[in-house]
């Protein structure tokens, strides 16, 4: 839906494709490096698009849940303390709801990643699509997904490791303003 929408109503629309075209070589190869080349512009949004809004909200619920699961009681205080909404949010729930956040969010980002594959069906060439079209022409199967597999790995596997960095940041600042608390 996203495909046929997108490419075929809004991106003609928006004459994306026609300003990217427009542009020096230079700056086409770098777009085409970093993002697709210039004729790969419609599917490419495509799948920018629908992953967005796929992942968009498993992202929002994961934010709601984890702002919704600081204790009532907090609100309150900030409340009587005089702060306006945005500061509420910004000084006293939304620390404490990151540390709730980070694990679920951090594994949504990193599904994310391998999600990506899902594009591959409408023709955007990532790393899946790729393989496939590299197996039917070798017939390397085992090989060729072995080395997909190795990839998605070398891609996830450092986007957990940062992850638990952070979490265990995050829990040290924690146990440390728990203890100042205590003290006091």
């Amino acid at each position: 839906i996203f495909y046929f929408f997108i490419s075929d109503q809004i991106l003609p629309f928006l004459h994306i494709d026609s300003f990217i075209e427009s542009q020096p070589d230079n700056i086409q190869k770098l777009f085409g490096i970093c993002f697709a080349a210039p004729a790969s512009v419609p599917p490419f949004f495509s799948a920018l698009v629908t992953l967005a809004v796929f992942e968009g909200a498993y992202i929002t619920e994961i934010v709601r849940a984890g702002i919704q699961s600081v204790e009532k009681e907090q609100w309150e205080a900030a409340r009587a303390l005089g702060f306006s909404r945005w500061q509420q949010l910004r000084y006293i729930i939304l620390p404490q709801a990151a540390q709730l956040i980070l694990p679920p969010l951090s594994g949504q980002f990193i599904s994310l990643i391998k999600d990506s594959s899902v594009v591959s069906v409408i023709s955007v060439q990532e790393l899946t699509f790729m393989g496939t079209e590299l197996m039917s022409a070798t017939f390397y199967t085992i090989e060729i997904w072995t080395l997909i597999t190795l990839l998605y790995l070398t891609l996830t596997l450092p986007c957990s490791l940062i992850a638990q960095r952070i979490e265990i940041a995050m829990s040290r600042r924690s146990h440390v303003a728990r203890r100042h608390e205590l003290r006091f």
